[in-house]
């Protein structure tokens, strides 16, 4: 089975394969976000902040932070005191950069004030419909993962949670019958 097109999904193409945006140099305030330490992440940043030097005037706030939690803390600090014409460009992995966009989204944010610089689509956070806990793993869209919770298997399916940021994940053989048992009817 082949992953459904991007067009037909709520699945942002960056969650696909590594995409940088460019940053909206209209904005007035720029909350820059490198998640974690990788340096393509770093890289991103430092060009998304060259770019802003060059288009003043314009307040730029970066941030590098250790993980997803930092960044969201960092994001929540900063929207604190927002007002029209505020961007957010975040740089990571798509599993951070979606956690991001559903805080930002969260908090008031249009997809268009958001900027992402994808550096890895490998590891997804799937949610679970069974029993709402949450596996973060290394797998395709319409991939299979072991859920945590109630230990199912798994279909990655192509839909993604504006509010939660995550995969949506349902038991794989959910449409089949299940065996006879064996018992004479």
């Amino acid at each position: 089975m082949s992953p459904a097109p991007p067009a037909y999904t709520s699945v942002p193409v960056w969650t696909r394969e590594p995409v940088v945006e460019e940053p909206d140099t209209a904005g007035l305030v720029h909350t820059v976000l490198q998640v974690g330490p990788d340096p393509a992440a770093a890289a991103v940043v430092a060009d998304w902040c060259a770019v802003l030097a060059a288009a003043p005037p314009v307040r730029v706030l970066p941030h590098v932070c250790a993980d997803a939690e930092e960044a969201l803390r960092a994001l929540a600090a900063d929207l604190q005191d927002a007002r029209v014409g505020h961007r957010v460009l975040v740089a990571g992995s798509a599993r951070d950069c979606l956690a991001v966009r559903a805080a930002a989204l969260r908090a008031g944010l249009t997809e268009e004030e958001l900027t992402v610089g994808v550096t890895s689509v490998a590891v997804r956070d799937v949610w679970c419909v069974h029993c709402a806990a949450t596996a973060s793993a290394e797998v395709d869209l319409e991939g299979v993962v072991a859920c945590p919770g109630c230990s199912r298997s798994l279909l990655v399916y192509p839909h993604v949670s504006r509010r939660s940021g995550a995969h949506l994940g349902f038991q794989v053989d959910a449409e089949q019958l299940p065996e006879p048992s064996g018992a004479a009817r």
